[in-house]
């Protein structure tokens, strides 16, 4: 596990700064909103497993008074739709979040172009396993060819196998409660 956080900052540190400098200078606050995530590449210990059977995934994201980026998502876990929320906070970076009480690490939003797409490096530590996912968020139920192209770039820059990538089965069920 310890490798893919290795390989995702090396890969953070070797891509082009035009366009980290790109994000930097735009608002945050352009990401709010609903989001499918429709891809994920995933280092986690039973995502090849469990890859084949995973649905998209619907998350909203709002800033809090407090100047934190509050995440509600739903999740498919075990045959039940699960409701999450947690609270990140701002890092060095207009574009780095992280709580590492709660086990996130950092959330970087490595590219977007804020109507369509975004693209999502998460570093975690949970219960002892520490790994890192690359996410494609998107503000309709499919992907633009755009999106999913700098989807497998990003996932594939950062070193993420094929068996390590899977496009998220079509079932919206659990998505939408979260736009409820």
């Amino acid at each position: 596990m310890r490798a893919v956080l290795l390989a995702a900052l090396l890969a953070l540190v070797l891509v082009p700064r035009a366009r980290a400098a790109w994000l930097g200078r735009l608002d945050p606050r352009q990401l709010l909103g609903s989001w499918y995530i429709l891809a994920v590449a995933s280092g986690e210990k039973d995502f090849v497993v469990d890859k084949a059977t995973k649905n998209i995934e619907g998350v909203t994201l709002t800033f809090t008074p407090q100047n934190t980026l509050k995440m509600l998502s739903s999740r498919n876990r075990l045959e039940r739709c699960h409701l999450h929320a947690v609270e990140l906070m701002k890092q060095n970076s207009r574009w780095v979040f992280g709580n590492p009480s709660l086990g996130v690490l950092e959330y970087r939003v490595l590219a977007t172009n804020f109507r369509d797409y975004a693209i999502v490096l998460t570093q975690l530590e949970l219960q002892d396993e520490a790994f890192s996912t690359v996410e494609l968020y998107s503000r309709m139920e499919l992907a633009s060819q755009e999106a999913m192209g700098l989807f497998t770039k990003w996932s594939k820059g950062l070193g993420f196998s094929s068996q390590q990538r899977a496009t998220l089965q079509k079932d919206l069920t659990c998505a939408r409660k979260v736009f409820q």
